[in-house]
């Protein structure tokens, strides 16, 4: 990945501390607090995206809600995404992730410091489980973040479908759900260019209990995938005309 090693290189000087510095902190995650790690992880990625030619444009910060115990739901475009949900986003959150990416250099630090669950897709028990702690951490506080796709798209900017099994843990919570559209998100890792890219985040406006409390997983799983593919759709359009113009 070009972009990577560009984010390495231009970084070149605060690359090795910062590593010994994120290592550290994934072994030792429970020495800090979730706020001093996610600011530090904020850090890291604000200077990878500084050094690699990426612009986060932020959309809907207004969406999400001030009191903590809530979950994002987002399109999956590629490795790239959470990082830029990280530096969109002011709010520490974790994440459930697929365990194929559990051993990933950097992303394996980064997701020991969020606390972040792997799930295996093939374990049915095991997935459960990790549906219960997460409903629980929700419950006490804690936010996530959930790809309800399941994996990534691989097709851009159009999204994949979305799976109602992945809305189990907030509707047991009965938490707000926030869905969060990316656009180009998949540039940055996912293509072999350096050129200037910019990735859009929108937080769209939350679900909350009372509006989906009568709905299937599988109806607020469609809600949610058809309000994301819209806003991408929306604003590809915007970006054409304004290139026309």
């Amino acid at each position: 990945m070009r972009r990577i090693l560009l984010m390495v290189l231009r970084n070149l000087l605060i690359v090795p501390g910062g590593w010994i510095k994120l290592c550290y902190r994934a072994s030792h995650v429970d020495k800090y607090t979730e706020e001093d790690n996610y600011e530090f992880l904020r850090w890291i990625v604000f200077r990878a995206n500084k050094g690699g030619n990426v612009t986060i444009d932020v959309h809907g910060q207004e969406n999400i809600p001030k009191q903590d115990g809530f979950m994002f739901f987002p399109n999956h475009q590629g490795l790239y995404d959470v990082l830029a949900i990280v530096e969109a986003c002011t709010h520490p959150f974790s994440v459930v992730a697929k365990k194929e990416v559990e051993n990933v250099p950097f992303l394996k630090q980064v997701f020991k410091i969020m606390k972040a669950f792997m799930i295996d897709r093939e374990d049915v028990r095991q997935a459960m489980k990790t549906i219960t702690n997460v409903t629980k951490e929700v419950v006490s506080g804690r936010n996530y973040l959930i790809f309800p796709e399941g994996t990534r798209s691989k097709n851009g900017n159009n999204v994949g479908s979305f799976k109602g099994g992945s809305f189990k843990a907030a509707t047991k919570a009965k938490c707000p759900i926030i869905p969060v559209a990316l656009v180009d998100s998949f540039k940055p890792f996912d293509t072999n260019s350096t050129r200037p890219v910019t990735v859009q985040v929108h937080f769209l406006k939350p679900m909350l209990y009372e509006d989906y409390k009568d709905m299937k997983t599988v109806e607020i799983a469609a809600a949610v995938e058809q309000q994301i593919q819209e806003t991408i759709n929306k604003n590809l359009t915007k970006e054409k005309v304004e290139e026309k113009c």
